[in-house]
This record gives structure tokens, C-alpha cells and sequence, in this order.
């Protein structure tokens, strides 16, 4: 299992707005924003940020998404736990999440299938 090292930061938030003006204010450039409170931002060639507005019942979270070159660089490995195979998503990205020795979980995004 390989991966090529950060993707992006998920974010989650009460705000939207707030959000991306504050990421904006750091530098980041608005990408895109959708119709639904969410939207992707990126500072220079780094991982980008996408920002999604939830419900105030739900507490904001933040998750790093780790890259990987293709779903063939996502082979099984005895020393990584996977929590959530390899599946399509709704955006157009293969994702599975694994497991780190401290109960941590990390998400790792390969390109779809083509």
C-alpha cells in the first residue's frame, strides 16, 4: 500500500462563509463553491481544502486525505487495518479509509476507475 503524501484537508463547519473568508484571508484561492454551503479552496500547488457546512447539531470536523497514484498502489497490506474498502464516491474519486496503530483514521483517495 503506497501512497504519495497529502491530498487535502475535509472540513466541516457551522459557516461556510466565515470559513472561506477566513482560509481567503490566509491566502487560499477560491476554487470553486457549490450550491449547497461547501466549496474548495488551495494555496499554491499544496492539498486543498474542501469546507462543507453541517447542521449545528453536529459538531465540525476535520479529516486529512491521503493520495495515492491509483487503486493498483492500494493493494492490501497485513500492517494497515482497513476500516472501509476501496469504493467510488459520489465526486468522482475511489476513497477507502484505514486505521493507524492509535485508533486514528485516515482517508486515502486515488483517481475513479477509468
Amino acid at each position: 500500500m503506497t501512497t504519495e503524501g497529502i491530498e487535502a484537508v475535509f472540513l466541516t463547519t457551522h459557516n461556510w462563509g466565515r470559513a472561506a473568508k477566513f482560509f481567503q484571508a490566509l491566502g487560499f484561492e477560491l476554487e470553486f463553491a457549490t450550491d449547497h454551503s461547501s466549496g474548495q479552496l488551495r494555496n499554491g500547488n499544496g492539498p486543498y481544502v474542501f469546507i462543507a457546512e453541517v447542521p449545528a447539531t453536529e459538531e465540525p470536523g476535520m479529516q486529512l486525505v491521503l493520495k495515492a497514484a491509483d487503486a493498483e498502489a492500494l493493494r492490501p497490506d497485513p500492517a494497515v487495518e482497513v476500516v472501509t474498502p476501496l469504493a467510488d464516491t459520489h465526486y468522482g474519486t475511489r476513497e477507502m479509509t484505514v486505521r493507524d496503530p492509535d485508533g486514528r483514521r485516515w482517508t486515502i483517495q486515488a483517481p475513479a476507475a477509468k
